[in-house]
């Protein structure tokens, strides 16, 4: 057994397993705001009755995501030691910063959230939700920092074979920080936008709470649709990024060999590391050389540019960058046939729309999941770009078995935590909204 390749699959398990539940956490914290502040301008108690719901939703997601966050931050010290000593410097900083600004300011107001609603004012309960939709989102960011430091580093020094901080804030703000945090931001607003039309898709096909799904779909079309039409336009911004800062993982984005203007588009193939070619390959003639500088004229490298062994895992990032482009196109037709038949007046009748809502409740978290593995392998294979390959990374100590072991025993542990995630939503879908009231405070 190699220990170099266990290491990588289990932080990929830990940390695959633990993204499931961040974006929903952000989508829903962002949809519970807009629903207090609409409840706060208008006073209508169905705005206070779909965040009631949907807070608790919230809830289970949140204490599922700490409890698989904790491990994946672990393994820098055990299985990734050599990685830690060389970024330690740097990658400690935001990590810390994500505990202190971001995580403690979400945790502190979700119990407000969760306990005061009927001990503080409307509008102390207004802001807490506020808060807590910014921690999250804050919290995304420190994270997004630390990894996009290992995809553009700067900011650093190396001294005696280690990273060192020279500055914080281009350490911060690298060239490709802004741009997916941006589009990991968006997404995370796919994820609990469509989260919400799909459970209310579903409750409608099941005749289950039907006033209240009504209202609670439509209320998600609109934030679904502008979701969609942010991830996919921050989502250009960020390849035109990754074009200047890592053209081996455009290339292998793209299947494309040859350095070339007039680059093509490939909207299917099969990259073949053997020819060196794309078979089987769809293409738009000129695309990306469009795409990445508004020019067909525009110079796009290709793989042979680099050599073999510098060059990423090809199948594995070819497919997962298109896998989540086949999805966003997907959604997007989703949200404009919503917005259409809601426009007709027939959303919440439409058997056909609600069957393909309900079905697709897990694409928009797997949409996430395959751009992260774009990125991720995208960088392959260096663990920080050009600066210290992921084989000269990993913990000597740690043995291939133990690695193993600890594989078999995370995934039973996320198998149970998963369960209990999917077991208690469950609940809530069951037992349904809590009954109108008026709402009396000021």
């Amino acid at each position: 057994m190699d220990a170099v390749w266990l290491a990588r699959l289990q932080f990929a398990l830990t940390v695959g397993f633990h993204y499931i539940f961040p974006p929903l956490s952000i989508g829903l914290a962002w949809m519970l705001f807009f629903y207090q502040t609409r409840f706060l301008k208008t006073g209508d108690p169905l705005f206070q009755q779909l965040s009631r719901f949907w807070m608790r939703m919230f809830a289970i997601t949140f204490a599922v995501g700490v409890a698989t966050g904790i491990t994946m931050e672990f393994q820098f010290g055990t299985n990734w030691a050599a990685y830690s000593r060389f970024v330690g410097d740097i990658f400690g900083a935001p990590l810390a910063a994500e505990g202190v600004f971001a995580f403690f300011l979400e945790s502190s107001f979700l119990a407000i959230l969760i306990y005061g609603e009927k001990r503080v004012s409307r509008k102390v309960y207004w802001l807490s939700s506020l808060l807590v939709a910014v921690g999250a989102t804050l919290s995304a960011f420190w994270i997004v920092v630390a990894n996009s430091w290992q995809q553009t580093p700067a900011g650093y020094h190396l001294v005696n074979g280690r990273a060192e901080l020279t500055s914080f804030w281009e350490a911060v703000f690298n060239p490709s920080t802004l741009p997916r945090y941006l589009h990991v931001i968006t997404g995370a607003l796919v994820v609990g936008t469509f989260f919400i039309i799909g459970v209310s898709a579903l409750m409608l096909l099941k005749k289950r709470h039907v006033a209240f799904a009504e209202r609670s779909l439509k209320s998600a079309l609109i934030p679904f649709f502008l979701s969609i039409l942010l991830v996919m336009g921050i989502g250009h911004g960020h390849a035109v990024q990754v074009a200047k800062t890592q053209p081996a993982k455009l290339a292998a984005f793209e299947g494309l060999w040859e350095t070339r203007t007039g680059a093509p588009l490939v909207l299917f193939g099969i990259p073949n590391a053997k020819t060196e070619k794309t078979d089987w390959e769809i293409s738009i003639p000129n695309g990306l050389s469009l795409m990445v500088g508004m020019s067909k004229d525009t110079k796009v490298q290709g793989l042979k540019d680099f050599p073999k062994e510098d060059r990423p895992p090809l199948l594995t990032t070819f497919f997962s960058f298109h896998a989540m482009v086949y999805l966003g196109g997907w959604f997007a037709l989703l949200a404009t046939m919503g917005l259409f038949l809601w426009w007709r007046g027939t959303v919440t009748q439409n058997r056909l729309f609600l069957s393909c809502a309900a079905l697709t409740i897990p694409l928009p978290f797997i949409a996430n999941e395959v751009g992260w593995i774009a990125a991720e392998v995208g960088r392959q294979p260096w663990v920080v770009y050009n600066l210290m390959r992921t084989k000269d990374a990993v913990s000597a100590s740690v043995s291939a078995g133990e690695i193993l072991a600890s594989i078999i025993l995370f995934s039973l542990i996320y198998t149970l935590l998963f369960g209990v995630w999917v077991y208690l939503l469950g609940r809530q879908f069951d037992k349904g909204p809590q009954p109108l009231e008026e709402e009396v405070r000021s």
